[in-house]
């Protein structure tokens, strides 16, 4: 199966199971199981798995599709975290446990995890903490959740006891930041694609407003944000397996954190006070561009870590640092 087949085969996967209501039933704290069903049942979540280890043996590059897909329909659940869980745990010989499992980073004090700000954590089952150098995983069942209190949102504090260690190579920070670089750039299609439709559709002065130039200025700026935010978050999803290279997270987070204000700000813009609005889909994406980009760090964070690696490159010249490093032949 292509890239392109994998990718259209989730994305009406989602069209049947993730529409806008099923996402506000899971903000509301409604039941939205069948949506995880119809996750297990597909197979998409051991895509990453080993072939010996019964998954499809899969790479970041194959799925990168896939959890573009995810953002583009605002999917409430960890979806694209639990299939690098699973794929670790596989390679670490843990076995996976059933659910949603989500990735943070944390601390270990007074024999419990503590982990302030969970992508997620609302809705997970499990949470794999990182907390340098090694991880653990947390059941959320026996944890204290603790929401937020912003509108909407399934960010959460968790703490609670390990139930198990986590010996596997991973570098998990960069690994939930490549994630949430493709979650945003989708979200970002999905908020491009609604606010062009919005303004061939909206008249005033009896023409549509993208015939109007500030309109059009303003598109112009929101499809170069997109699309870069695009192809940074495809060389952050890229590789023969599950792990993503850490520059190349670094890099597509920072990018794609970046655009996505700027993003939700033309799309309000553009829509006007209607885009303020609680029944309008737009919302639903523009909420989670605000919140992704600081989830597993902002840009500030991850340039930081890029320009560190310059520096500590020496006399290495900056194209080629970008060439060998950023982004090195698979």
């Amino acid at each position: 199966m292509t890239d392109d087949m994998l990718t259209d085969a989730f994305a009406k996967l989602l069209a049947e199971h993730c529409g806008p209501q099923v996402v506000r039933a899971a903000e509301a704290g409604e039941d939205v199981s069948d949506l995880w069903r119809a996750f297990e049942d597909s197979g998409f979540l051991d895509a990453l798995v080993a072939e010996d280890a019964g998954g499809a043996g899969l790479g970041l590059t194959d799925v990168a599709g896939l959890v573009l897909a995810a953002g583009r329909a605002a999917v409430p659940l960890p979806f694209a975290q639990t299939m690098i869980a699973r794929a670790a745990l596989a390679e670490a010989g843990v076995r996976a446990p059933a659910g949603r499992i989500t990735l943070a980073a944390g601390r270990l004090a007074d024999g419990a995890v503590t982990c302030p700000a969970v992508p997620f954590g609302l809705v997970a089952d499990w949470v794999v903490a990182d907390l340098g150098g090694t991880a653990r995983l947390v059941d959320c069942a026996a944890a204290t959740v603790t929401a937020t209190g912003v509108y909407g949102s399934l960010t959460a504090a968790v703490r609670g006891p390990a139930t198990a260690t986590v010996e596997a190579d991973v570098d998990w920070a960069a690994a939930g930041a490549a994630v949430h670089a493709g979650l945003l750039a989708g979200a970002m299609e999905a908020v491009m694609a609604m606010t062009l439709d919005y303004a061939a559709q909206r008249n005033q002065f009896g023409r549509p407003i993208t015939r109007f130039q500030a309109v059009q200025q303003q598109l112009s700026v929101m499809a170069e944000e997109v699309f870069a935010a695009r192809m940074a978050a495809q060389f952050g999803l890229r590789g023969p397996s599950f792990r993503p290279g850490r520059l190349q997270a670094a890099m597509a987070k920072a990018r794609t954190s970046e655009a996505a204000p700027r993003v939700a700000a033309v799309g309000h813009a553009v829509h006007g006070a209607i885009g303020m609005t609680q029944e309008l889909d737009l919302q639903l994406h523009t909420r989670r561009l605000r919140e992704w980009r600081s989830a597993h760090g902002s840009e500030s964070h991850w340039n930081a870590v890029v320009g560190r690696a310059l520096l500590a490159a020496g006399d290495t010249g900056t194209l080629d640092f970008v060439r060998a490093e950023m982004f090195p032949p698979l």
